[in-house]
């Protein structure tokens, strides 16, 4: 495993973004472990972020791209906060663009878009927190493709729940794959922090012990993908 993988899993905790206990998702499954991106809150998170997400785009994509887009509401900061550290780390100049949840009637930047407007022949690379079905990517991609004539070349979220999409066995990120034409990555996978986390102390703390390795071991036998 790459090691800034390593030091993502520890920011996650570090920022209280990633928790461990009993959470009920918006499907209904209840979950053994959560990630809030909503929990990156100050000027020195907001950097690191970026730059993770920056590396694991460079790492997947290169540099063949021209707009990072990310969907209301929490795919927005993150698109900026990437932008920023792009041209910081790979002195390139990328776009960012997210959609509004209401459109916006009035004013020089009336429409249902934000950021820069997405261009016919522009590639897009979409950023988003957490894919749990893939349900959201219903919504987005059609509207990222009925703005322009776009390329959508990929999307990056920051963690790998590695649950089974909404219909199939294998994963949601399997499934985006293979419905909308564009590959997906991840900057870690739940299995990642298994891997890293479990019985090894973290600032003198457990966070997976055997117990709660039990757990995520039974939730991953009912809603795990197989592929």
């Amino acid at each position: 495993m790459e090691q800034y993988k390593q030091e993502f899993i520890h920011f996650m905790l570090d920022c209280e973004v990633l928790k461990f206990g009993s959470f009920t998702l918006k499907s209904g499954r209840q979950s053994p472990f959560f990630m809030n991106a909503g929990a990156y809150v100050t000027g020195s998170q907001l950097k690191k972020l970026g730059e993770y997400y920056a590396r694991a785009i460079h790492e997947t994509y290169g540099d063949d791209f021209d707009v990072l887009f990310g969907p209301a509401y929490k795919g927005i900061p993150i698109s900026v906060v990437t932008a920023i550290a792009y041209a910081g780390l790979y002195g390139k100049e990328i776009r960012y663009c997210s959609d509004r949840k209401e459109l916006k009637d009035h004013g020089a930047d009336k429409g249902g878009f934000i950021g820069s407007p997405l261009k016919d022949g522009d590639r897009v690379v979409m950023i988003e927190d957490v894919t749990t079905s893939g349900k959201s990517m219903e919504e987005t991609v059609p509207k990222v493709r009925g703005a322009a004539d776009v390329e959508i070349i990929g999307l990056m979220v920051s963690l790998d729940r590695g649950e089974r999409g909404q219909d199939s066995d294998r994963s949601a990120l399997s499934e985006i794959s293979d419905r909308y034409g564009f590959k997906t990555g991840a900057i870690c996978a739940m299995s990642d922090v298994v891997e890293v986390l479990y019985n090894k102390p973290v600032n003198g703390r457990v966070y997976i012990d055997d117990e709660l390795k039990a757990s995520i071991d039974a939730y991953y036998e009912e809603y795990g993908a197989r592929s």
